[in-house]
C-alpha cells in the first residue's frame, strides 16, 4: 500500500537545472521571499530597520507587493486585518529590537482574535546570539522570549538552510485552527550574506486539521436533539472557520435561538427569527441562556464579556466546540470538544437528522429582544443609537467595518448588525487602542473593490494619525470615522462612576479635518443629523477620507453590577 506520505515528488528537469545553477547574487533575504512566495504570499506588511535590510532588498527582486506604515504596530494591526479577511497567513516583516518589541500589543490582539500573521524579524549578528552583553544595536538578551507568551509559535533560524523550512513551519502553525500569530526570526548575517542554496520553487505547507472525536459528537448530538430548550452561543471560531452556513443550518434544525459574541459578530443574521443577536451585556439574554437545558457554545471561551462579566451561571449541560485548547473548560464545566467549529458543526449535521420541532422559540426570542429594547429605551439614550442606524444607512452591506475601542463601538457590540460573517471586526480581543484605521488600511489592500470603514475615538485616532501618510501613499479606500469628545470617552465614563471625578482622560487634541488634509486626505465635520449623508458621500468616493464627529456619547447601564 502507498500513503501519501510516502510520494515524493521529483524535481523536473528545469527544476534540477535551476537548483544546479541559481542565479548569482542572491541573499538570505532572497531566502525568505521566496518562501513566502513559494507558500502563496501576494502582500507583505512590515517597516525596515537596519539588521533587516537584507530582506527589504530581497523584496525588490521579487514580485511580493509591499505595503508598509509608519509604526510597527500599526503595521502588525494591518496584517491582522489581512488575514482576517482573506484567511490567508499575513507576512509582517521587522526589524531587531524596538521595531520588533513595538508589535507586540498588535501581535496580542491576532492572538485574542485568531488571525493569522506570520512575523519575520531580523536579529543581531550571529555572533552576539546566546545571551552575552555585546552591545550591538538593538541587542536583546532574548529577543524570542518576548515573544513567546504571546505567539502561537517560535521559529529561530541560525543558517541559511533553515529558512525555507522554519518559515513553511511557522506558515502552517499560523493557518492550523485556532489561527494565530507567529514569529520567525532571522540574524543579520544570515539575511545579508550570498546564498548558493537553489531558488525555493515550491512551499507546501498544508495545516493540520483538527477534527471532533466521533464519540463526543454522537454524545453532544443526542444532548442537543432531546433538549427541551436549547441555545447556542457563536463565538469568533465561527468566524474564523468560515462556519456561518453551518451554524445557521444546525440552528434551524435544532429550532435553537442564536446569540452571538463580539468576536462572533456575523456568524449567525441578524434579523433571523432565532436570532439573539449579540447583547450578551444584558440581564435578559443572561438569564434566557442560563434556563437552557442544553447549550452549545461554538468557537468560544465564555471570557469576560462573553459571560456578561461572569455573571453567567449555565444551570443545565454545557457543550462547547473550541480549537484552542487553553479555552476548553476553562470558564464552565463542559462536554468539551476539542476541534475546528467548521468540522464539529458538519459532523454534529451529519449526527442529528431529524429536525427539532419548537414553534415556540422565535416568540421567545422575542420577548427577550423586546425586553431588551424597553431597558435600553428607558434610558434616554436615542443619540446613540441614531448614529449606529446612520453608519448602517451609509455603509454597504458587504463593505467590512473596523472599530477602536470607544464608546460607540462598544454600542456596536451589542448593537450594530453587521450583515454578514466576517464583516465587522474590533479591538475586543486585547483592548488595545489603534486598532481601528490601520486594520482598515489592511482589510482595503486585502479587497481594493469594496470601501471600508474605521470608527475611532479622539484619544484612539491619536494613536495612528501617521498612517494618514500611509492611506494616501497607497491611495487605500478606507474612510476614518473620529468621533471626538476631547479625551479617552469611556475611561471618563468608568472613572465618574467608580470615583465621582477623572484623572488623565482628558485631552488636547489636533483639528482633525485639517491635520487630515495636510497630508492630502480630504476631511469633513460632520454633525449627529448629517452623519449618514456626509459617511455616504465619504464612502462613494475613492481613496481615504476622515468624517469628524464632535460628540459625547454614553454607554448604556450595565446589568453585571448592583444597580
Amino acid at each position: 500500500m502507498t500513503h501519501d506520505h510516502d510520494l515524493v515528488l521529483r524535481p523536473t528537469a528545469a527544476q534540477r537545472e535551476a537548483a544546479l545553477n541559481p542565479p548569482p547574487g542572491r541573499t538570505g533575504g532572497d531566502l525568505v521571499v521566496e518562501t513566502l512566495a513559494g507558500l502563496g504570499a501576494t502582500t507583505v506588511f512590515g517597516l525596515p530597520g537596519q539588521h533587516a535590510l537584507g530582506l527589504f532588498d530581497a523584496l525588490r527582486r521579487s514580485d511580493l507587493r509591499y505595503v508598509g506604515l509608519r509604526v510597527e504596530n500599526n503595521a502588525g494591526f494591518a496584517a491582522d486585518a489581512y488575514g482576517r479577511i482573506t484567511g490567508e497567513a499575513a507576512p509582517l516583516l521587522l526589524s531587531t529590537g524596538p521595531g520588533a518589541l513595538t508589535s507586540l500589543a498588535a501581535l496580542q490582539e491576532a492572538a485574542a482574535a485568531s488571525a493569522p500573521v506570520l512575523a519575520v524579524s531580523s536579529q543581531i549578528p550571529t555572533a552576539g546570539l546566546g545571551g552575552g552583553r555585546h552591545g550591538y544595536l538593538h541587542e536583546l538578551p532574548d529577543q524570542s522570549a518576548s515573544f513567546r507568551g504571546v505567539v502561537k509559535s517560535v521559529h529561530t533560524v541560525r543558517t541559511q538552510s533553515q529558512i525555507p523550512s522554519a518559515i513553511a513551519a511557522a506558515w502552517e502553525s499560523a493557518l492550523t485552527a485556532p489561527h494565530g500569530p507567529v514569529w520567525v526570526e532571522i540574524p543579520q548575517d544570515v539575511l545579508l550574506a550570498e546564498t548558493l542554496i537553489p531558488v525555493v520553487t515550491g512551499g507546501d505547507a498544508f495545516p493540520e486539521e483538527l477534527p471532533p472525536r466521533p464519540e463526543l459528537t454522537a454524545v453532544a448530538a443526542q444532548l442537543l436533539a432531546t433538549a427541551a430548550r436549547p441555545a447556542i452561543i457563536a463565538g469568533g471560531g465561527v468566524v474564523r472557520a468560515d462556519a456561518a452556513g453551518k451554524l445557521r443550518q444546525l440552528a434551524e434544525r435544532l429550532s435553537a435561538p442564536v446569540v452571538t459574541t463580539f468576536g462572533g459578530k456575523g456568524a449567525f443574521p441578524w434579523t433571523h427569527p432565532l436570532s439573539l443577536q449579540s447583547w450578551l451585556e444584558d440581564r435578559h439574554t443572561t438569564d434566557f441562556l442560563e434556563d437552557a437545558d442544553v447549550l452549545l457554545v461554538v468557537g468560544s471561551g465564555l471570557g469576560e464579556l462573553s459571560s456578561n462579566y461572569h455573571t453567567f451561571k449555565p444551570r443545565g449541560r454545557v457543550v462547547q466546540i473550541e480549537a484552542d485548547l487553553g479555552k476548553l473548560e476553562s470558564n464552565h464545566p463542559a462536554l468539551g470538544i476539542h476541534a475546528d467549529a467548521r468540522l464539529a458543526l458538519q459532523a454534529l449535521l451529519e449526527t442529528i437528522e431529524e429536525p427539532r420541532e419548537d414553534t415556540s422559540a422565535p416568540e421567545r426570542v422575542r420577548e427577550v429582544l423586546a425586553k431588551v429594547r424597553a431597558r435600553i429605551d428607558g434610558q434616554e439614550l436615542t443619540l446613540e443609537q441614531d448614529l449606529l442606524a446612520s453608519i448602517r444607512r451609509a455603509l454597504p452591506s458587504r463593505a467590512p467595518s473596523f472599530w477602536d475601542m470607544t464608546i460607540l463601538a462598544y454600542w456596536a457590540w451589542s448593537a450594530f448588525d453587521p450583515r454578514g460573517a466576517n464583516t465587522m471586526h474590533s479591538a475586543q480581543g486585547s483592548g488595545g487602542l489603534g486598532y481601528a484605521f490601520p486594520a482598515a488600511l489592511g482589510a482595503a489592500v486585502a479587497d481594493p473593490t469594496s470601501p471600508v470603514l474605521a470608527v475611532s475615538g479622539d484619544g484612539g485616532a491619536l494613536y495612528s494619525v501617521a498612517e494618514l501618510a500611509t492611506a494616501r501613499q497607497y491611495d487605500l479606500n478606507v474612510t476614518w470615522l473620529i468621533v471626538d469628545d476631547g479625551g479617552y470617552g469611556i475611561l471618563r465614563e468608568y472613572m465618574t462612576d467608580a470615583f465621582g471625578e477623572t484623572t488623565g482622560t482628558e485631552l488636547t487634541r489636533p483639528d482633525f479635518v485639517a491635520l487630515a488634509e495636510s497630508f492630502g486626505v480630504p476631511g469633513v465635520r460632520t454633525s449627529p443629523e448629517t452623519l449618514a449623508e456626509d459617511l455616504t458621500k465619504a464612502l462613494a468616493a475613492p481613496g481615504p477620507s476622515v468624517v469628524v464627529l464632535p460628540a459625547v456619547l454614553r454607554m448604556f447601564a450595565p446589568t453585571h453590577v448592583p444597580g
